[in-house]
């Protein structure tokens, strides 16, 4: 009988015990389910069906006047470009942007990124290197920038917050080449021919 009583007292705590765990177990699973919606509702209006840690999905951006021509033409094919930026956006407020010039579909690689900034951490940058940023409220139209995953409506809602920020381009690719030969190089975007 003793055996029986002490059988049955460790069968009641081992529910007990797997109750509490089962609980917490529970309550870490709705914890990190909601940590997986969380999202950046400004810069990533959409990213709803993914949990943001995943990658550079959360916003699309196109845009020419990205690639440096070979001239000094207005002219030049390659302003006409359209760089493709697969952003990823940060708790801090940076976005990193993957850039492409055909999309991101399986096979295609990317040629360089842009960096992107608040106004306010552009400010305390040195003045040697800002030279290197451009400012997205210039910029934006002058590169014809668009938002092709998003409605009209989410994209009115995002340029404001994207035209307080500054970019800095670097390219580790050539579109064309195979490999990435030679050094990476910045593009000063704001030194392009001027377009219409």
């Amino acid at each position: 009988m003793k055996l029986v009583k002490t059988l049955l007292l460790i069968s009641g705590l081992f529910t007990l015990t797997a109750g509490v765990a089962s609980a917490a177990d529970h309550h870490e699973h709705k914890a990190a389910t909601k940590a997986e919606k969380q999202y950046n509702e400004t810069m990533n209006p959409r990213q709803k069906e993914y949990p943001n840690h995943l990658g550079f999905n959360d916003l699309h951006i196109q845009a020419i006047r990205h690639m440096i021509p070979d001239t000094d033409s207005v002219h030049d094919p390659l302003l006409q470009v359209i760089v493709h930026h697969h952003c990823k956006a940060y708790d801090d407020g940076t976005l990193i942007c993957l850039m492409f010039h055909t999309g991101m579909k399986d096979q295609d690689k990317p040629m360089g990124f842009e960096y992107i900034i608040s106004t306010e951490v552009f400010n305390k940058l040195p003045e040697e290197e800002k030279k290197y940023w451009h400012y997205h409220k210039v910029e934006v139209p002058r590169a014809h920038a668009t938002f092709p995953d998003l409605t009209a409506e989410e994209g009115a809602k995002l340029l404001p917050a994207i035209n307080e920020t500054y970019g800095k381009v670097i390219y580790f690719k050539k579109p064309h080449d195979e490999l990435p030969l030679g050094e990476p190089y910045v593009v000063v975007v704001q030194d392009m021919p001027e377009q219409d």
